[in-house]
């Protein structure tokens, strides 16, 4: 017998001899909600999906099933009534499903990993190792859509952040000073153009060049046009396979068999598509990765995104609120918004969002009650 089919015989030995402690149960009851989510979750990010990706999901939904199960025959009539997740869990999978299919998957990947984390000595072994295993295979799932938004959401959240910072800083440092409130408004208006036009501008350079030094780095799409021409005896095409990291032995062999091919076509081919693909130079090549994003697309976000958080420290200047209180609904606002952006950056990196979340506050009021104390100061030495 297996090793899961024994842990399954001393299981089901301790249920009929001991019954469980109401703390068991409670403990259960809450692995038996997390199981059946789980499973919910992947077999709606499974319609989502086709072909092997959705294969997988469906095999992830039966594994929680099956652990579904184990918890069921563990419970008995204590299964019932159906329990509920926690709030955060049902909070994180409403998000999830308003936010997207990265936003689930980022939160799935969260599951598995603190069900992996979760000390129980009630969980079989085999079940936390597959907890372990989920993780790994939703971090796999979740890869290529992350580097996909990586770029954009780069700029997104840097915008969002630096608006958030930047203005709540200048208008906290000319309230400060003792300016008229309605100068304030206007201060920080001005504030929100300038930064949100310099933050696209910058950000498209910043893209652009980026694109461009990585297209650097391309194989050149004719190249393997020149290699028909090449002396097959004393030839250069080894060397650019050395370059890129083959030993002598490996490039000469890997330019022989280049030729050969080149020499006897097979199935009609000239040879030209085997050699265009040993020098790289694929025709669906895109030039720089999809995780540097294209620079209209990250400009347009980092306009839009720093107009978004530099707008939020003016609305109490345009509630009509002056002096501290001004301040302070600013600050408190401004706050909300950090904690936000920074959870969501936790989620979508699979790790959890408070210690993202507080990093992000305490970064931004620490520049902008610097920024404060030095408007203080400067209106102080002036009056």
């Amino acid at each position: 017998m297996s090793a899961r089919g024994n842990e399954a015989v001393s299981a089901d030995q301790q249920i009929n001899t001991q019954e469980p402690t109401r703390a068991q149960i409670k403990r259960w009851r809450k692995h038996l909600a997390e199981e059946r989510m789980e499973a919910r979750t992947y077999r709606d990010l499974s319609e989502r999906r086709t072909g092997e990706e959705r294969a997988v999901l469906l095999q992830l939904e039966e594994a929680e099933r099956r652990h579904e199960e184990y918890w069921l025959a563990r419970l008995g009539d204590h299964a019932l009534p159906a329990p509920k997740p926690p709030l955060r869990t049902r909070a994180a999978s409403v998000l999830a499903h308003l936010f997207g299919t990265i936003f689930i998957l980022a939160m799935a990947q969260r599951a598995e990993q603190r069900s992996a984390r979760d000390v129980d000595d009630d969980v079989p072994a085999h079940m936390q190792a597959d907890e372990y295993i989920h993780a790994e295979v939703i971090r796999s799932l979740a890869a290529k859509s992350r580097e996909t938004l990586a770029g954009t959401f780069r700029a997104a959240v840097f915008g969002a952040n630096d608006g958030l910072v930047s203005n709540l800083a200048l208008v906290l440092g000319v309230a400060a000073t003792g300016m008229d409130p309605h100068a304030v408004l206007l201060t920080g208006i001005s504030g929100l153009l300038a930064g949100a036009l310099s933050m696209a501008a910058g950000e498209w350079v910043s893209v652009r060049s980026q694109r461009e030094l990585l297209d650097a780095s391309i194989p050149d799409q004719d190249a393997h046009q020149a290699v028909p021409d090449l002396d097959v005896d004393a030839n250069e095409l080894a060397l650019v396979f050395r370059a890129r990291g083959e030993s002598e032995e490996e490039a000469e062999r890997h330019a022989k068999q280049v030729f050969a091919r080149l020499a006897k076509p097979a199935n009609g081919d000239s040879g030209a598509i085997a050699v265009r693909a040993a020098l790289g130079g694929s025709p669906e090549s895109d030039g720089a990765g999809d995780q540097v994003g294209t620079p209209m697309k990250a400009a347009l976000s980092s306009f839009c995104f720093f107009a978004v958080g530099a707008f939020f420290p003016l609305i109490p200047y345009l509630l009509g609120m002056t002096g501290l209180a001004a301040i302070i609904a600013a600050a408190a606002i401004v706050g909300v918004a950090l904690l936000f952006t920074g959870g969501v950056v936790g989620i979508l990196s699979g790790q959890s969002p408070a210690p993202r979340a507080l990093r992000q506050l305490v970064v931004g009021y620490g520049a902008a009650g610097v920024t404060y104390l030095l408007g203080w100061l400067f209106g102080t030495s002036i009056a």
